[in-house]
């Protein structure tokens, strides 16, 4: 049986388009960044983390052999912009404080990809690099009124409303929405985890 340890509708929407059929397993962890730790560090460490706690629950909860052969996939994706990253604003002050940031500048999206079982673990990360067109604080605000940027790390969502803020991106779309997918089915097929692939019939 294979798990997405998240809740995130964004990660269902991607793994459903290309065919993964799946079971829910979103757990709750700590994601405050460890003093000094990196955008890449610290983004593998979250999706490890989901994907290990997720797991052990799932062992933990049933004796079952269909479940002690669990797959688990956790994921993370942060903004990153001169070396700090966001994560999901606190406070629409807090989102209006990134947003700003972001307005006419360049920064990276970076997710990190978790899938382990019983007998192994892999993990990948992907960047794009992103570009904002200049914003006034009354699209900021605006933006911000409609609730769209509350829980998205770097306080937009490219899938969405947050589109026309974006000027340009160089690299994976999917992962700026929060899974990178090619990088993700080649992971998945190491776990014999069925993929749509274009060599498939029918």
């Amino acid at each position: 049986m294979f798990y997405l340890a998240s809740a995130s509708p964004r990660r269902r929407e991607l793994l459903t388009q290309i065919g993964v059929q799946f079971e829910l397993a979103p757990v709750d962890i700590d994601e405050t960044p460890q003093p000094g730790e990196g955008a890449k560090a610290y983004v593998e460490r979250l999706a490890q983390e989901k994907a290990a706690t997720s797991l052990a629950a799932i062992n933990a909860s049933s004796h079952d052999n269909n479940t002690q052969n669990a797959v688990v996939l956790g994921s993370d994706t942060s903004v990153i912009i001169n070396d700090e990253i966001l994560t999901k604003p606190k406070n629409t002050a807090d989102a209006k404080r990134m947003l700003q940031r972001l307005s006419g500048n360049s920064h990276q999206v970076f997710t990190a990809v978790a899938v382990v079982s019983q007998h192994q673990q892999r993990i990948i990360s992907v960047a794009t690099d992103v570009c904002f067109r200049p914003l006034s604080d009354a699209e900021i605000d605006a933006y911000i009124a409609t609730g769209e940027p509350m829980d998205k790390a770097g306080s937009y969502g490219i899938q969405g409303k947050g589109a026309i803020l974006v000027d340009k991106i160089s690299g994976s779309y999917s992962n700026v929405v929060g899974l990178p997918l090619t990088e993700t089915a080649a992971l998945l097929k190491d776990f014999n985890i069925e993929v749509w692939s274009g060599d498939q019939q029918g």
